[in-house]
């Protein structure tokens, strides 16, 4: 009797876990549907023939995505794994993968391998308000990625990878990304002024590395990239940062259901037209409150000087010389003379000695971004004022 009542008890504790497994399987469907909300507000709709669960990886087969205003781009076999449900309904995605790409067009062909993006949240409501509407991946990288034509190798980059962190109070984001082992063959050019050119300056293998740093406030909608450089080998290091406030959650709403809306109206002319008027309308919201340019010579500026000082029968530093003698006359025609003896100083030690050239922009104050469209279309000449211009060389 104890043997049967022990073999109920368990044939009854397997049955109960059959059915909780069930009760508690992740939905496939729900999980798609959600992401499509998601993706409809970014511009797209994910489709896929058949979706396969097993634990917590789901597996969308023969996957396609379709852009709001375009045709559906094939994808193939999407794995999406440690993949849980959240108690408002929505999801987390430990890690999604993706086939690599191989495809060719005019005979040069296109391979990217390892495509993955690392701890994607899609939200239950994409309508709602604050973060939990918001699709957000942590991570997001790639494999090699090159372009071959012929049996030879173009242009590749050895990988990339971008990270995505909110920040402990939830206040905001910081975000980086690195394009590494960028690599062009500029040598096999065929038309004979390009080939010289290149040739001249040195350019035929160029190698380097594309690199971004940043945050986002949330809040006050600030948005400050401290870095954005392409640094290249014996060429040199370009540098972008800026500073802008206003683009909130709000703001970046507003620009989706304009663009939704823009895509919706089949007259085209007049779709564009509407959407050029609530950006307009949405631009109020901005302001700016600083920017940088900043190069730093890796020994390519002596190589220009010589070869456009070639192409006039000159030395290079005869055309350093000719330059800083035009400069002069070709700011002043600008009427910009606040800034004009400050561009003129900087352009002449730079020539004299290749190392940096800085064009800062910091206002006492941040401009909204009307005031300086207004500067522009009405007296260009004034906004150096307006935004603080200041250039400086070798600092």
């Amino acid at each position: 009797m104890t043997f049967y009542r022990t073999t109920r008890l368990m044939l009854s504790g397997v049955a109960f876990l059959s059915l909780a497994g069930s009760a508690f399987a992740l939905d496939g469907q729900d999980l798609l549907k959600k992401i499509n909300a998601a993706y409809t507000m970014q511009g797209g709709t994910l489709a896929a023939d058949g979706i396969d669960v097993n634990d917590k990886t789901v597996t969308l087969k023969n996957a396609s995505f379709k852009p709001n205003n375009g045709d559906a781009l094939p994808i193939g076999e999407i794995t999406l794994s440690g993949v849980e449900q959240n108690d408002d309904g929505g999801y987390y995605i430990e890690e999604a993968t993706f086939p690599d790409i191989n495809t060719t067009n005019d005979g040069a062909t296109l391979t990217v391998s390892e495509l993955a993006l690392g701890g994607v949240s899609i939200p239950a409501d994409a309508k709602g308000e604050g973060l939990s509407s918001m699709m957000l991946y942590e991570t997001a990288r790639s494999g090699p990625l090159k372009v071959v034509q012929n049996g030879a190798e173009l242009f590749s980059i050895g990988g990339t990878e971008m990270n995505l962190t909110l920040r402990e109070d939830e206040s905001g984001f910081d975000f980086d990304g690195t394009f590494k082992g960028l690599k062009a063959d500029l040598g096999k050019a065929t038309d004979p002024q390009s080939k010289e050119a290149i040739e001249k300056l040195a350019l035929q293998q160029v190698n380097g590395d594309i690199t971004m740093k940043g945050g986002w406030d949330m809040a006050p909608g600030t948005i400050d990239v401290s870095e954005f450089a392409f640094d290249f080998s014996n060429v040199g290091k370009l540098n972008l940062a800026f500073k802008i406030n206003g683009y909130t959650l709000a703001f970046m709403k507003s620009m989706q259901e304009a663009a939704q809306q823009a895509e919706a109206n089949q007259n085209k002319e007049q779709a564009q037209q509407a959407f050029g008027l609530a950006m307009l309308g949405l631009l109020q919201q901005l302001s700016f409150e600083s920017a940088q340019i900043r190069f730093d010579d890796a020994s390519i500026t002596k190589r220009a000087l010589d070869y456009a000082g070639s192409q006039q029968g000159m030395s290079g530093q005869q055309m350093a010389d000719s330059l800083k003698a035009m400069a002069p006359i070709m700011l002043a025609q600008l009427n910009i003379p606040e800034l004009q003896n400050a561009v003129s100083a900087a352009v002449n030690t730079f020539l004299d000695d290749p190392k940096s050239l800085t064009v800062d922009a910091a206002p006492a104050k941040p401009v909204p971004f009307p005031m300086i469209m207004g500067a522009a279309m009405g007296a260009p000449n004034t906004l150096p004022q307006v935004l603080g211009v200041k250039v400086s060389a070798n600092d």
